[in-house]
C-alpha cells in the first residue's frame, strides 16, 4: 500500500537506499544500449528511440538522488530512534515523527514496513508492516494527555477485517480507555500505550547492541619445579589432602614434582 497521492520517484526514496542506485544502473544501460537494437521504420518512433540514449545520463542521476535521500532519511530515522530514552522524549517529538518513530522500531524489529500515510495526526492506518507472510496494519495516535478511545479501536477492526489483515496495533504515547482494552480483548488487535512503547524501544536497543568482546585469559603455563615438564591437574586421593586438587607433574612416578592449585 502506497502513500496517496505519492509519485513514482517518492517512492523510490521511501524504498530501500539500495533500490535507486540499482535503478539507475539498469535505466542507464537500457536507456544508452537498448533503443539502436530496435529496427523502427517509423520515422517518429525512430526519432524517440534515438532520443532515449541522452537521456541516459538524466534518470541515472535522478535514481542516484533519490538512493541519497533514501540513504538520509533512513539515517534520520535511525538517530530518532537512538534519541529515545523514555516517555518524556516521546512526547516531546511530533505527530509526524511519532509514525517514523514505530516504523523504525518495528523495522529494526525485523518487519518490512510501508508508510501508508493515513491522513494527519489523526487519520487512518499510518503503517502496513509484514513479516512471515503476516500482514499487519498499525495506527498511531501520538497523544499526551487523552486517552485512546473505543471509537478508534474498533474503527482499526473494521479496517483490519475489510482488508484481510492479519490483525491491527494501535500505539499510543498516552494510555487507553477501559472499554478502548475490552473491545480488543480476544480479538487479533493489540494495544501498546506509552510506558508499552518505551519498553519495546528498550527491548529492540537491548537486541540489537553487540555483545562486549570477551577478555581473553593468558595461558598460564605450569612447569614442574623439580623437572621442568608440564604439569596436570589432579585430586588427591587419599592422605590428609584427600580431595584437594593439586598441580603433579606429568613424568609422575618418575618425577613427584607438584604445585598448588589456586583455582
Amino acid at each position: 500500500m502506497s502513500r496517496r497521492g505519492r509519485s513514482f520517484f517518492e517512492d523510490v526514496i521511501a524504498a530501500p537506499w539500495w533500490v535507486g542506485v540499482i535503478l539507475a544502473i539498469v535505466s542507464y544501460l537500457g536507456l544508452r544500449f537498448l533503443p539502436p537494437v530496435f529496427e523502427i521504420t517509423n520515422p517518429l518512433l525512430q526519432g524517440f528511440l534515438g532520443a532515449l540514449p541522452s537521456l541516459a545520463p538524466v534518470f541515472a542521476f535522478a535514481f542516484l538522488v533519490c538512493a541519497a535521500l533514501a540513504a538520509w532519511d533512513a539515517w534520520r530515522k535511525g538517530a530518532l530512534f537512538d534519541r529515545q530514552t523514555d516517555i518524556r522524549s516521546i512526547r516531546l517529538i511530533g505527530w509526524r515523527e511519532f509514525e517514523e518513530l514505530v516504523g523504525e522500531a518495528y523495522r529494526r524489529k525485523g518487519f518490512r514496513v510501508t508508510e501508508t500515510g493515513g491522513g494527519g495526526a489523526d487519520g487512518g492506518v499510518d503503517l502496513e508492516i509484514r513479516k512471515d507472510g503476516q500482514t499487519v496494519l498499525v495506527q498511531c495516535k501520538h497523544w499526551r494527555v487523552e486517552q485512546v478511545g473505543v471509537r478508534v479501536v474498533r474503527e482499526l477492526y473494521g479496517v483490519v477485517a475489510a482488508q484481510g489483515a492479519t490483525s491491527g496495533i494501535v500505539i499510543s504515547s498516552g494510555t487507553f480507555t477501559r472499554e478502548a482494552r475490552e473491545f480488543a480483548s480476544g480479538k487479533q488487535l493489540e494495544l501498546i500505550d506509552g510506558p508499552g512503547l518505551v519498553r519495546m524501544i528498550s527491548e529492540v536497543k537491548s537486541a540489537l547492541k553487540p555483545e562486549p568482546p570477551r577478555e581473553i585469559e593468558p595461558a598460564v603455563s605450569h612447569e614442574c619445579p623439580l623437572c621442568g615438564s608440564a604439569m596436570v591437574l589432579r585430586t588427591a586421593g587419599k592422605g590428609p589432602n584427600e580431595g584437594r586438587k593439586f598441580w603433579g607433574c606429568a613424568a609422575f612416578p618418575r618425577c613427584r614434582g607438584t604445585r598448588e592449585y589456586s583455582g
